[in-house]
């Protein structure tokens, strides 16, 4: 199979391949030595904590910054909301950054279109997951978001590309989301009060989900689909 029409798109294409390798390297490197809490949970919380009582509108900027960029797991995020703020605050902060990281989403998508959205998700997730919140509606799209270790975030592009009206969708999203993180933010907090085994069975029980959520994907967007379909007038 050819791969390349010329000689000249073959050395373009490698060119670009490299220049990517080389962009990429250099951010790996850039954020291990000046923000070392994009890999490391506790780097994080350190690194929050150093702002004071500016440390929950940077939490919340950060939280907002995983939704749509995705270096950091949201759940680790919420993990270390719990540890630092409590359930409560640490809630509020959590679903506040991510409701407004996935408002952003939309609007990009919604703004910029197709191409752009393609752009920046992995081609696998736009296959598996195009169309999907256009065709579910709205239970399905809470049943889906409710599961942990669903491309929740990829979700939020993608619903910019259909006739979804951003304030039906965000709804959607605030309800399906809100489970997993009040579960995650406290067992931060029974974390960071010492109740360790209790914060550990419910995270040991979120990372379970999570990679039954992932490895099992495909099936569970199938199931929800076949179900809106048969409830659908």
């Amino acid at each position: 199979m050819q791969v390349f029409s010329s000689s000249d798109a073959r050395k373009r294409g490698v060119l670009v391949a490299v220049l990517v390798v080389v962009a990429v390297v250099l951010l790996y490197l850039l954020a291990r030595q000046y923000a070392p809490f994009v890999f490391d949970a506790d780097e994080l919380r350190a690194w929050v904590e150093q702002f004071g009582y500016l440390a929950p509108a940077v939490f919340v900027l950060v939280q907002i910054v995983q939704v749509v960029v995705a270096p950091i797991p949201g759940q680790a995020v919420a993990l270390v909301a719990g540890y630092l703020f409590g359930p409560v605050a640490g809630t509020v902060y959590s679903i506040t950054g991510v409701l407004i990281g996935s408002a952003i989403a939309f609007l990009l998508a919604d703004r910029y279109g197709r191409t752009f959205v393609e752009d920046i998700l992995h081609e696998d997730v736009v296959d598996r997951f195009d169309e999907f919140v256009d065709r579910v509606g709205f239970p399905g799209l809470v049943v889906f978001v409710v599961i942990p270790g669903l491309p929740d975030d990829a979700v939020c592009f993608l619903a910019g590309l259909t006739k979804w009206r951003l304030r039906t969708f965000m709804v959607a999203i605030a309800i399906g989301r809100l489970p997993a993180y009040v579960l995650t933010v406290y067992a931060g907090g029974r974390l960071a009060s010492g109740e360790f085994l209790e914060g550990i069975v419910i995270l040991g029980c979120l990372i379970v989900a999570s990679a039954v959520g992932y490895y099992k994907r495909e099936a569970i967007r199938d199931v929800v689909s076949r179900l809106w379909e048969r409830t659908s007038p």
